[in-house]
């Protein structure tokens, strides 16, 4: 088995099985994105507690990528402070937009999604949930 494999794999487990996916009924903030190229649909929720991102959730329907991407987010995001999660956020989105950006070390399970990369007409797929999550918090973190 080889490094993409793994990475496939990884993918297809958090599109089977997403974690995460469920409404929030205490979100203290949420917001919808949709992609109507792919026909992505979601909603992000969000429970901030003394500028912490406390819990992170979505539901909707999605291709196996942005499923995928968002059950991985939720789990990156969940515990960070507020700015923390917001600057990730924007690198995330940024690393997967430009390949001439270096990759850090430290993406774990993050490092799936950079094949997006190769297909720019998934890109969409891969960063809807993060935009999604920006969105969400705008008004905390202008």
């Amino acid at each position: 088995m080889n490094l993409q494999d793994i990475y496939q794999e990884i993918l297809l487990a958090h599109n089977e099985n997403p974690n995460h996916f469920e409404s929030m009924s205490d979100a203290t903030h949420q917001s919808y994105g949709n992609n109507p190229l792919c026909g992505d649909e979601i909603t992000i929720f969000v429970k901030i507690e003394n500028d912490i991102v406390k819990a992170v959730s979505f539901t909707g329907e999605g291709c196996a990528i942005c499923k995928a991407s968002s059950s991985l987010m939720t789990d990156t995001l969940c515990g960070l402070s507020l700015s923390d999660a917001v600057d990730k956020t924007q690198k995330f989105i940024q690393l997967l937009s430009d390949e001439s950006i270096q990759v850090p070390n430290d993406l774990g399970e993050l490092e799936a999604l950079l094949g997006v990369r190769k297909f720019p007409a998934r890109l969409k797929c891969a960063t809807l949930a993060w935009h999604t999550f920006l969105k969400a918090t705008a008004d905390e973190h202008r």
